[in-house]
């Protein structure tokens, strides 16, 4: 099962864009349990904001734009 919000992550157009490697969605956004642990996913689920430029353990990655 994968994350509720794959597809309208901006993540996916950073992987697409070659900005960041495919491990990111293997290990968090596709795996059984993994998207629990993404501190995107928490944040969403809650209603926080967090800029497009976090990566799923919580780090904010200057180079994305």
């Amino acid at each position: 099962m994968r994350c509720k919000w794959y597809l309208v992550c901006p993540l996916r157009r950073y992987e697409r864009e070659k900005k960041i490697d495919s491990g990111w969605s293997a290990k968090y956004c596709q795996s059984e349990h993994g998207w629990r642990e993404c501190k995107r996913y928490k944040l969403e689920a809650q209603g926080i904001y967090h800029p497009d430029n976090m990566l799923p353990n919580g780090e904010i990655d200057e180079s994305l734009r």
